[in-house]
């Protein structure tokens, strides 16, 4: 799944909240600075869960690390121009740090649940139906960066509309490049199932990204079709994990409210 799509907005508020954190203690690891504003490690490993933390590749890092330097130069030059203290920007801050308080303890109740490859398999089973059939291929075209900061630009570009064939041919960084990036169809059990697997997580023409030791891969998928490969239970795993959290997520919010409306919370309308 696509971790980014959900970190930039938790970076952007942690800019906004760490500036009044440990100004007694700071932490002993120290990731950048900015204009004299310190980033920390132990802020940054902070803002993710330990699954989260422990997907990351040393490259997402440094992306993340990236992305949190440039949101801290951007709020920099908005406190500058005392954007901050506009009403608008007021009445945002504090609904974000609402939402952070209120994601943290709900976060903190979905820790305490597990989802085991027993309560997977049962599922798997009560909906089988939903999961028969042949495993789709998947028509990849890609582009390949080494820098991970230059691929976070063309990113957005690709996602703004620009042309994927006219951006391959230009930017990308491999021989594949000649051929506008265009793989062919890939298979869950063939030699670029990382590819067959990235493509799984997107809808057609989205555009995905997949980190590597070696740099960083742009990619969608123009075409899908049926392969020869059964599908299993073993194939399905991620895909019905990520439901059972939706479920559960769902569930625990509904569970706290219930809690919290039942205390003596005075809570009036007008």
């Amino acid at each position: 799944m696509n971790m980014r799509r959900v970190l930039l907005p938790v970076l952007v508020c942690l800019v906004l909240l760490c500036g009044c954190k440990r100004k007694e203690e700071r932490p002993a690891t120290p990731l950048a600075q900015v204009n004299g504003e310190m980033l920390y490690l132990e802020d940054f490993r902070a803002t993710f869960s330990d699954e989260q933390w422990a997907a990351l590749t040393s490259e997402q890092k440094k992306q993340e690390i990236e992305d949190w330097v440039n949101v801290t130069l951007l709020a920099q030059a908005a406190e500058e121009q005392k954007l901050d203290q506009e009403s608008g920007v007021k009445q945002r801050i504090d609904y974000a740090t609402r939402k952070i308080k209120a994601n943290a303890l709900i976060a903190s109740r979905m820790s305490q649940m597990e989802i085991s490859e027993e309560a997977l398999f049962a599922y798997y089973r009560l909906h089988r139906s939903d999961f028969q059939g042949k495993l789709q291929e998947y028509d990849v075209q890609r582009i390949f960066l080494t820098d991970a900061n230059a691929a976070s630009i063309l990113f957005k570009r690709l996602q703004e509309g620009l042309n994927f064939d006219e951006a391959a041919l230009s930017y990308s960084q491999e021989p594949l490049k000649d051929k506008l990036g265009y793989m062919g169809y890939v298979t869950a059990n063939g030699p670029d199932s990382l590819f067959w697997r990235a493509a799984h997580e997107l809808k057609k023409d989205e555009i995905g990204r997949l980190a590597t030791a070696d740099g960083v891969y742009l990619l969608r998928y123009i075409n899908q079709r049926e392969g020869s490969k059964e599908a299993n239970f073993e194939d399905y795993k991620g895909e019905i994990r990520a439901i059972l959290l939706a479920e559960k997520l769902n569930q625990v919010y509904e569970d706290l409210l219930r809690e919290l409306k039942a205390k003596d919370n005075k809570i009036y309308y007008y």
